[in-house]
């Protein structure tokens, strides 16, 4: 069932925006409530919140003083996602960085979920697909937390991407120094397959990782210490040129307990080496489950330059984590709107067609809004001119 348009108030005059944002309204009605810190109430509620940030991302502003003009001047933006009475700066830069991350977080996972179950799924034959890999994120200098080397200061996101789905499944934020591999096993569950680069090779990792159920395919180095247990058959038309079962590592040093597959194949002239242990598919299957890598890659190239993720709103831990958030949530919509309209992948031709269609509706709604009330006030000039 496609997701249709659920309006939380009679403002349909951008039907196309509401569109977007139709999945998100089905999860407000369960989202826990933001509640006011001190006796002083909301300026502005999670869902005005939310939808502030999805324009960020969505019109590609560059900065937070961009969207608060937007906030304030936009006759649309005023209407459909402001505050009914304005929202001051300060207040605004306070909720990004303080309010909603246990609302956007609810938010996602809900958003997540049920994207699974609409948008088809790829590679069922190859099991749940998730590639691991993590993305720094510039910081500034009063981001002491971000601390990366001397004249440097970065953030940096773990990220788990469905490659069966080609959504974002996991995040965790950490400091730009912050090891990505502990995050392995946070962001897979038990039967799914992590695809990771040669970073993640860690021997006790491997042996975790298979005691916990959770199957990895790391690429390593091609220079470490393997001990033959068994060879597998190759198939000398295929570009695989070896399969076998070992024990990676020096012995008594840094050997596996546990055995992996070690799959060797060339692409190109170029060898790569892949641990896994994934038993039930071919030497060929563990080259191209590696090779879906990339669309990580893709979807973090993607996501930084079309929706402005990481041009910062946010300096706290908690904000900025709020703003990835709102980011990752965008795009799910985006990628629920591409299927449900076009039955394809986010692409940025289609968000361009989206944005071109909301400012045409925007601009049609401030026509008809000025419209009537130039209407009304000739109205009461023509009552008032015959009495």
């Amino acid at each position: 069932m496609p997701y249709t348009i659920e309006p939380q108030s009679n403002k349909q005059e951008t039907p196309s925006f509401h569109e977007l944002l139709a999945p998100v309204y089905h999860i407000l009605k369960h989202t826990p409530h933001l509640e006011a810190r001190g006796s002083r109430p909301l300026q502005m509620n999670f869902e005005q919140q939310l939808k502030a940030l999805i324009y960020f991302h969505l019109e590609e502003h560059s900065s937070g003083r961009h969207l608060i003009q937007a906030l304030e001047e936009d006759d649309f933006v005023k209407s459909e996602i402001a505050p009914p009475d304005g929202i001051k700066k300060s207040s605004f830069f306070e909720a990004v960085n303080h309010r909603g991350l246990e609302q956007l977080l609810y938010v996602f996972t809900e958003l997540q979920s049920g994207a699974t179950q609409f948008l088809p799924k790829e590679h069922a034959d190859l099991g749940e697909l998730i590639s691991i890999d993590g993305s720094l994120i510039d910081a500034v200098l009063s981001m002491q937390w971000a601390d990366y080397r001397d004249g440097s200061k970065k953030a940096k996101v773990h990220v788990g991407f469905d490659l069966n789905h080609s959504i974002p499944s996991k995040i965790f934020l950490t400091d730009g120094k912050g090891d990505e591999r502990p995050f392995v096993s946070k962001i897979l569950s038990p039967g799914q397959t992590g695809i990771m680069d040669r970073y993640y090779q860690r021997h006790k990792s491997f042996d975790l990782w298979q005691t916990e159920g959770k199957h990895f395919a790391c690429r390593i180095k091609e220079s470490t210490y393997k001990t033959v247990i068994k060879n597998n058959p190759i198939n000398h038309d295929s570009k695989v040129f070896y399969d076998a079962i070992v024990l990676l590592g020096t012995p008594n040093v840094n050997q596996t307990e546990l055995p992996v597959r070690l799959v060797g194949y060339r692409v190109d002239g170029k060898k790569y080496w892949v641990a896994t242990d994934r038993f039930d598919v071919t030497a060929e299957d563990i080259a191209y489950m590696y090779k879906l890598r990339w669309n990580i890659e893709i979807f973090f190239g993607w996501w930084k330059r079309h929706l402005n993720v990481y041009h910062l709103i946010a300096r706290s831990p908690y904000g900025l984590m709020v703003q990835i958030l709102a980011g990752l949530i965008t795009y799910l919509l985006l990628a629920i709107y591409c299927h449900n309209n076009f039955k394809e992948k986010v692409s940025i031709k289609r968000v361009r067609e989206l944005r071109f269609k909301i400012k045409n509706e925007a601009a049609l709604f401030v026509f008809t809004t000025v419209t009537k009330h130039d209407f009304k006030e000739q109205s009461k000039n023509y009552a008032y001119a015959k009495t």
